[in-house]
């Protein structure tokens, strides 16, 4: 198929309309709670495309009804019920016949070199801001794109017929002035809205976009539901599961190391594991084997055992809101059972029906990832006996010791249990993202901390953290000092004090762009990835781990512009 080229006329303006008053959600959980009831409603309701603006605000309303949540979210809802509409017939799209609209408001304003011609901005790729990421993948995959506001561009886009569908971000003003001339002309779009409500330096939920960007039929998991799949693992580690999976408890020792299994977790390594097998599986099936619980429990029987040393290690009373083991029951009790765990995760994976080479592939791997977490965990030891200034780059290598591992193992084990042939060809790419993952996810920790007792506690610990590193780079005069007091007993400032420097030097800030750098380049690792079902997974997983983006607002310049198109109200 020949690529898509334009000889289009200058876009001609259209006049703006002031906007009614809206708003979304701000919080993740509730963006979440919406998507997920919205995928239902469309399942149940099968609503049909091309809708017309009035039809769709009306099922808008009926969703709200049914969620009980605010009225004012209806547009919002309105966006999510077309995406999910046109969701199937945009992956059967060829990537050559779409179209990636991105705002120009994401650049970098005060520092970006790109000018702009009729059809919008000319990225410089001088890689300041996200632009060029989505452009160059987008490209890569066959894409045409546009960096310019929406609505008339699109409307002379749509008249060249080249267009089969689009991918669009902006703010939803004019995400809803562009609609009219999709829905007239049929053509499949989706939307991304901006994360903020001003017309400069704007950001984006990229994982969403990456989401729509690669969405292919040929990804056989597109339709999997990453909720409700963590929900089942979780349900592996119940007392019944697990006694069905590893016997009848026998002894002192094991009803302890069952008992830490079942605390609370979050779990992701054993969900990775499973999701990875899901998208390698070629039966295309829902169920899941004996084989693949036992593989999934195998992984957190590791993680857990790691915990369980490492709280001792690091001198911790407390975790997820309970005394560690070693508080509950001693040192050398807690010691064993984290030992019991180790080993009972190798038994589980020796008990499958797999091959015998896939087991010993398997426990290879496992083995490895013990070694290197060890090794790992043995650097921040080590330091720990004499502690000194640790520079950013420094704290980022501890994290891919001591995290990396656990990550990467989870993902070989599932690869192994669906194709050895896969896994070998994806051992490079499994490690990268493993360490990105394992380092985005460590510094995101660090930031859930920040008022937390656990920062506290790594202040006066003198463990090492990114913020603390990220404040000493970023300290000076009096600043400087304070921080290098943390190494001198004697003057050593109490942590109230370090964690008041970090909001004075915006420590937050910088650690977040730190985290987002890290979930883009696990989200590029998987660029050479040829199995579309494995891409469109792991991707998806990144932005189920890490689901912390707010949208904030409206777009400012298209609000102050249209103010100065109203007439002034009158004073009574």
């Amino acid at each position: 198929m020949q690529p898509i080229t334009f000889n289009l006329p200058r876009p001609v303006p259209i006049q703006r309309i002031r906007p009614p008053k809206k708003n979304v959600p701000q919080t993740p959980a509730e963006r979440t709670a919406i998507l997920h009831a919205t995928r239902r409603y469309v399942a149940e309701f099968n609503p049909v495309p091309p809708m017309p603006s009035d039809e769709l605000k009306t099922h808008a309303d009926k969703l709200v009804a049914q969620l009980g949540c605010d009225p004012i979210y209806r547009d919002y809802v309105g966006v999510l019920i077309n995406n999910e509409m046109w969701r199937e017939t945009l992956a059967a799209v060829p990537f050559e016949r779409r179209l990636l609209l991105l705002p120009k408001c994401l650049r970098v304003e005060s520092k970006c070199p790109a000018p702009f011609d009729e059809f919008g901005l000319l990225c410089k790729q001088c890689g300041l801001c996200s632009i060029q990421d989505l452009q160059n993948e987008a490209e890569r995959l066959g894409y045409a794109v546009l960096v310019a506001e929406g609505s008339a561009i699109v409307m002379s886009l749509i008249q060249t017929g080249k267009i089969e569908a689009i991918v669009g971000v902006s703010c939803l003003s004019v995400l809803e002035r562009a609609f009219p001339y999709m829905e007239a002309a049929a053509v499949p779009g989706v939307a991304v809205p901006l994360l903020q409500d001003d017309c400069i330096d704007t950001n984006v939920d990229l994982d969403w976009v990456w989401d729509y960007i690669h969405l292919t039929s040929d990804d056989k998991t597109r339709r999997v539901d990453l909720g409700s799949l963590r929900d089942e693992v979780d349900s592996w580690f119940t007392a019944e599961s697990l006694q069905s999976l590893m016997g009848s408890v026998e002894g002192e020792a094991e009803r302890i190391a069952r008992e830490w299994l079942m605390r609370a977790g979050k779990r992701w390594r054993p969900f990775l594991s499973v999701a990875t097998y899901q998208a390698l599986r070629t039966d295309g099936g829902t169920m899941f084997s004996d084989d693949l619980r036992k593989i999934a429990v195998a992984v957190e029987c590791f993680h857990k055992a790691s915990l369980v040393h490492d709280d001792i290690e690091d001198a911790d009373s407390e975790r997820y809101g309970q005394n560690t083991l070693h508080e509950q029951h001693g040192i050398p009790i807690a010691l064993n059972v984290g030992d019991l765990l180790i080993g009972e995760g190798y038994r589980l994976i020796a008990s499958t029906r797999l091959s015998a080479e896939q087991k010993a592939r398997m426990i290879l791997a496992a083995a490895e990832s013990q070694r290197e977490l060890c090794c790992g965990q043995g650097e921040e030891l080590s330091w720990g006996r004499n502690p000194k200034p640790l520079t950013t780059l420094e704290v980022v290598n501890i994290f891919r010791g001591k995290t990396a591992p656990a990550f990467q193992v989870a993902l070989q084990l599932g690869a192994i249990s669906a194709s050895l042939e896969q896994c070998d060809e994806l051992e490079e790419t499994l490690q990268a993202y493993s360490e990105a993952l394992g380092i985005a996810y460590q510094i995101r920790d660090d930031l859930a901390d920040l008022e937390a007792e656990e920062q506290a506690k790594d202040i006066k610990g003198l463990r090492p953290s990114i913020l603390l590193s990220i404040a000493l780079e970023r300290a000076s005069g009096e600043h400087r000092g304070i921080l290098h007091n943390l190494w001198q007993p004697a003057t050593r400032p109490d942590a109230a004090r370090i964690q008041a420097l970090y909001m004075e030097l915006k420590v937050d800030e910088k650690a977040r762009t730190l985290l987002e750098t890290y979930k883009e380049e696990a989200i590029r690792s998987l660029r050479d990835v040829e199995n579309a079902s494995l891409k469109g997974l792991l991707r998806r997983v990144i932005g189920k781990i890490f689901n912390d983006t707010e949208i904030k607002g409206w777009c400012a310049e298209f609000e102050q512009k249209n103010k100065q198109t109203q007439p002034e109200a009158k004073v009574a």
